[in-house]
């Protein structure tokens, strides 16, 4: 998978992106990741890149011109082209794995009060959020977003069983209690049916747990 990010903080992609399994991916060619910075296309001496809203309002919009002339440089003939901006849609476990059979993606990291409409309307395919909150920049939404997508490849995960036993591959459970060595600290002892070796039985406990956790944490996936 090729992915392109746009951003005015290219350090915020490439330092994230470049460690754990995001990093593994990519010395393992499954990803090739292109981060672009947009100030390089910037208007004028100060390399602009933003300017005031028409109609007025509060805040600076970004200027379409760097934008389309970045997205100038990239071959998105094969592309989904994406803007990490609060206005998009909510993103999930399930756009993740739809994202990842993709063989390109594009990310264009929003800034300031958002990006002049017309690049949303002429050059972008669809708008997602991590969340109803505003961040600094896109930048640290795309990464979030990027990550769920790239630990989905093949060959990303040591262990192919992790993606699909974890907290939302079930899209209203979340993923129930687990423990480790050893059986008893400090008087905390591990449930004595994970330790009975009773397969079946630790199934039924386990999904018992989860339907209980999500009750308790985000009983919305229920409704």
């Amino acid at each position: 998978m090729r992915i392109d990010v746009i951003t005015l903080f290219p350090e915020l992609i490439t330092t994230p992106l470049g460690t754990s399994i995001m990093g593994r991916a990519r010395e393992k060619q499954l990803v090739d990741l292109h981060v672009h910075n947009l100030r390089e296309r910037g208007l004028g001496r100060h390399k602009q890149v933003d300017d005031t809203p028409y109609g007025g309002g509060q805040g600076m919009v970004l200027r379409p011109e760097p934008i389309f002339e970045t997205l100038d440089t990239i071959d998105r003939s094969q592309a989904r082209t994406i803007l990490m901006t609060p206005q998009g849609k909510r993103f999930s476990q399930a756009d993740a794995r739809r994202l990842s059979e993709e063989k390109h993606l594009v990310f264009l990291c929003g800034h300031y009060e958002g990006v002049d409409h017309r690049v949303v309307e002429h050059a972008v395919d669809e708008e997602l959020s991590i969340g109803d909150y505003v961040l600094t920049n896109g930048a640290i939404a795309a990464v979030v977003v990027i990550d769920a997508i790239v630990r989905l490849l093949p060959g990303a995960l040591g262990d192919e069983q992790s993606a699909v036993e974890e907290s939302f591959s079930d899209p209203n459970l979340l993923e129930g209690p687990q423990y480790t060595k050893p059986a008893e600290y400090r008087g905390y002892q591990v449930p004595e049916i994970l330790l009975s070796g009773h397969h079946g039985k630790i199934a039924e406990w386990r999904k018992e747990q989860a339907l209980a956790r999500t009750k308790t944490n985000r009983p919305d996936l229920l409704d």
